[in-house]
């Protein structure tokens, strides 16, 4: 019943949004995200406490302040997606401006298949169905909701250009055949990972799991890792930057693969420093604490490895 109810929210909100303006769109969401930075009190806190460690520096208010715009951020962009997955695909490449495309075309012409590594930054999802429209379709490698119909519902999203999902099952394997097709692999590195698989690198300086499966592949196909991110722009527009490789690890050794996944991360940070409130500071990044007493579900799912 719970799913269902949720299922219907979400489905309601997608019919409202579809014949909204988009300043209607913005405010709606930003209401939102601020409804729970009151009511979520343990995402809250979680925010506050990354942030006091990401920003010692920094004043409580200031801090105080990002956190509340990033839940207004988060808000917007649930609206934002909604609203973009009803426009045709001209109405998507009107509202989008591609910075770096000769760098993802050069990846392309290399034959060898191509990374887009990003983090729950900015407008992510919009990134991958915005890139489906001006390139060609991706394989976007994501977690499954808990609401198998939600899921859905966020899947057909994701797929409205033509891009595929992989879920855990089969990685891989469906990775390793996107790549020998010559296509882009979508990936966010910015998820705390509980495998063998796990390394650890610095993200604001602290030590971080991440997945060493990037590198490893990267160095055994060859595939080229372009870093992108989707900023915010005026008029309800989208930047859609493509920045420069990430050099290959130079062997596979266990030095070389945590060098290009700390490189990669660096990356991610700078962003992320830029532009404080487009980050998922309600994340668990860093997991040397214990979780809060309370329960944190809400609007931000656990990532892999988080329950």
């Amino acid at each position: 019943m719970k799913h269902w109810l949720e299922y219907t929210l979400v489905r309601g909100l997608l019919a409202v949004v579809g014949i909204s303006p988009d300043r209607l769109v913005q405010f709606m969401g930003t209401t939102l995200g601020m409804a729970f930075y009151v009511l979520d009190r343990p995402h809250r806190r979680i925010a506050e406490r990354n942030l006091a460690t990401a920003f010692p520096t920094r004043s409580q208010a200031e801090r105080a302040a990002i956190a509340r715009d990033a839940f207004r951020h988060f808000g917007r962009l649930l609206f934002s997606i909604l609203k973009f997955s009803t426009l045709t695909k001209d109405e998507m490449l009107a509202r989008v401006d591609v910075e770096g495309a000769e760098r993802t075309w050069s990846a392309y012409a290399q034959g060898k298949g191509v990374f887009f590594v990003t983090g729950h930054f900015g407008y992510w999802e919009i990134q991958g169905v915005g890139h489906g429209a001006y390139y060609q379709p991706i394989a976007v490698i994501a977690r499954a909701l808990d609401n198998p119909r939600l899921n859905q519902l966020l899947e057909d999203i994701r797929t409205r250009t033509g891009n595929s999902v992989i879920y855990r099952q089969g990685t891989i394997r469906r990775v390793m055949r996107a790549l020998e097709a010559n296509k882009g692999v979508a990936i966010l590195i910015d998820q705390h990972i509980m495998s063998k698989d796990a390394i650890y690198v610095d993200f604001f300086s602290r030590p971080a799991a991440t997945t060493s499966v990037l590198a490893a592949l990267v160095r055994r196909t060859g595939a080229v890792a372009i870093p992108v991110f989707a900023l915010p722009a005026p008029g309800g527009r989208y930047r859609l930057i493509y920045e420069h490789p990430v050099a290959p690890p130079s062997d596979d050794t266990p030095e070389a693969i945590r060098d290009f996944t700390q490189r990669c991360t660096d990356v991610l940070e700078m962003y992320v420093r830029r532009n404080p409130e487009l980050w998922l500071w309600m994340h668990r990044r860093w997991r040397d604490e214990p979780p809060p007493g309370d329960a944190t579900p809400g609007m931000f799912p656990a990532a892999d490895g988080e329950n």
